[in-house]
């Protein structure tokens, strides 16, 4: 029997294809951002610097994404490809440059798995009242992991059982989430606030209102709160309607998550005032937590599951883009081979999710064994990261398309200027960031790494490790770098037909 089946299975089997629909992607994109625990982390620190005009900060961090999501869905019209900027900037700028938007992609998902899975034990703890539990570091760590080992084991056994799941999830966030936003503005208008509120107006959505300055260091944390969309595209080869689906499903994740962060952003600055926020800025729990009772009373349990099951979510939707992206840079033998096995029952990247799983656990618990400041400051160095590869698919967006961006005034303003705006705002962004971070004072942990904030020197190392990892396989295996490809017309990917950059609305 076992022979009949191994005779049956295929040589070389590929991504499940078809496995999940337009709502799932969406549903997978939203997740992945974590929004209720995007909200509970970020929400202080951006009133502490904006005041009432976080909500127009928030606003402000949309822009570029949105940019960057219409670069996501003209690329992958014309290239569905799992490992999407590695793909896409690398049929675009070469090689090298792709080579390190994959590290990227590939190290944010290692950096952040683990502080996922830590949020999501401390906060289902706090919701069932184990608090001592919560706060004991080796109970707290031992949970963790196994949160790490259930949700990579759910993405191993299928695409479809990993949808199910983040369905169930999203639904969830979401109530709790709005609930709590109409409650607070209830108690507002009804005058039953407990803390020092402020009516919501308008002009909370200036995100000029504190000055420049400030609006600066409040987009940085826009961009974290907005991170994670794309992962419906790397599920492009799994998604039906490949061409177009994973696209909009990215782009409509970007237009619900600001809904989703203007209400709650509105409800909480307006219940809480800045005072309160601003004094607890430093405390993710504050808002989620002390709030949460401050609003619901006997039901705050239903926030504090709204932000563990966010980051519940989170850590099984992040595991996705990292696997997918190892797998092609392997098939593309820019990676090692064995990373772009396919299980051949469960047609998902097996091999190449638990070494990123394995990776991130590994991170976690080494990390937390030097500092918890530590792990925080390593979550900081993302931004670094995020807006280095959300820059670069971009500006490859415009390389792409560039002949094409005179022959339509649509062309030119989707497919070339605002993509290209979207990765200057994000290159600003990363320049100010690396300002900010050489300061010692603004890490989280205050200390100096060699004169330099360590956010900053966490960073550099990645993108050092990066390069030494790719001239090392560039010398041992160059087969990545020896592909010729045509930046102008390609007309297959990967044997698959696909959609011509002379027709950006055509159908692959």
């Amino acid at each position: 029997m076992a022979g009949d089946l191994a005779d049956r299975a295929p040589a070389n089997p590929e991504l499940k294809h078809d496995a999940i629909g337009f709502l799932d992607a969406l549903v997978i994109g939203l997740n992945s951002t974590s929004p209720a625990y995007s909200l509970a982390a970020a929400i202080g620190p951006i009133v502490a610097l904006v005041g009432i005009y976080a909500p127009g900060v928030m606003l402000a961090s949309f822009v570029p994404m949105l940019m960057i999501a219409t670069a996501f869905y003209y690329l992958n019209k014309v290239d569905q490809d799992c490992g999407t900027t590695f793909s896409w900037v690398t049929r675009a700028m070469g090689p090298w440059a792709g080579w390190l938007g994959g590290w990227a992609i590939f190290m944010t998902g290692v950096l952040v798995i683990g502080s996922l899975a830590d949020v999501a034990v401390r906060f289902g703890l706090l919701t069932v009242g184990l608090d001592g539990w919560a706060n004991n570091e080796t109970i707290r760590q031992i949970l963790t992991v196994v949160v790490i080992l259930v949700m990579t084991t759910i993405c191993v056994l299928g695409t479809e059982m990993s949808a199910h799941l983040q369905n169930v999830l999203i639904l969830a966030q979401v109530f709790f989430l709005l609930l709590f936003a109409v409650i607070a503005l209830y108690r507002l208008y009804t005058g039953t606030s407990t803390l020092e509120p402020v009516k919501p107006a308008l002009a909370w959505l200036n995100p000029f209102g504190a000055g420049g300055a400030a609006l600066t260091g409040g987009l940085l944390l826009g961009v974290f709160i907005y991170w994670g969309w794309e992962s419906a595209v790397n599920l492009t080869e799994e998604v039906r309607d490949s061409a177009t689906a994973p696209g909009r499903a990215g782009l409509w994740s970007t237009v619900i998550l600001l809904v989703t962060y203007l209400s709650v952003g509105f409800a909480v600055v307006a219940y809480a005032g800045t005072a309160f926020l601003t004094e607890n800025a430093g405390e993710e729990e504050a808002v989620f937590a002390l709030l949460a009772h401050e609003v619901m009373g006997g039901w705050d349990w239903m926030v504090l599951l709204a932000v563990s099951t966010s980051a519940l979510a989170s850590t099984q939707t992040t595991i996705i883009p990292a696997s997918r992206t190892a797998l092609s840079m392997a098939r593309r033998k820019a990676f090692p081979s064995h990373l772009a096995h396919i299980h051949p029952r469960f047609l998902t990247p097996d091999v190449s999710t638990w070494w990123v799983a394995g990776i991130a656990i590994a991170w976690y618990l080494i990390v937390n064994r030097i500092s918890e400041n530590a792990l925080f400051d390593s979550l900081t160095a993302l931004s670094l990261l995020i807006a280095f590869y959300y820059a670069l698919t971009g500006l490859a967006c415009a390389v792409y398309y560039r002949r094409h961006l005179t022959e339509s005034l649509h062309n030119f303003l989707f497919i070339g200027a605002g993509p290209i705006l979207g990765a200057g705002l994000l290159t600003w962004l990363l320049v100010e960031s690396v300002k900010d971070m050489s300061d010692p004072a603004n890490s989280y942990s205050g200390v100096s790494w060699f004169g330099l904030g360590p956010p900053l020197v966490i960073g550099i190392c990645i993108v050092l490790i990066g390069v030494v990892v790719m001239v090392f396989w560039r010398l041992r295996s160059g087969v990545f770098w020896q592909e010729r490809r045509s930046v102008a017309d390609p007309d297959l990917v990967h044997g698959r037909p696909s959609g011509s950059p002379g027709d950006p609305h055509g159908e692959s």
